[in-house]
């Protein structure tokens, strides 16, 4: 399995490489991801140029362990390959006061 091997699992932080395709006069970018075929709206960084590498974190809200996929949150659901993950990290929840 995947995820066994790589440790990623929900809730983790992963980072995703993507490409600049366009700034956009609303102060966004409209990014590529490596193993998805459709452009994503972001907030573009104070340096960010067309065609530069980016990179996008998210919290995991799936893990497809067949498939070797991981799916964040990126507006809409964002599916890409363990592959194209540029790094990792499991991230403590923060607790609400009624359950310190």
């Amino acid at each position: 399995m995947v995820r066994e091997h790589r440790g990623i699992d929900i809730g983790h932080e992963v980072t995703i490489g993507v490409t600049n395709l366009e700034l956009l006069d609303n102060g966004g970018a409209s990014v590529t991801v490596p193993t998805d075929h459709f452009p994503f709206l972001i907030d573009a960084p104070k340096k960010a140029k067309p065609s530069h590498d980016l990179d996008l974190t998210r919290h995991v809200t799936r893990v497809d362990d067949e498939d070797g996929k991981v799916i964040g949150k990126v507006g809409g659901l964002l599916t890409v390959d363990q592959d194209s993950l540029t790094k990792w990290k499991c991230v403590r929840p923060v607790l609400g006061d009624e359950q310190r």
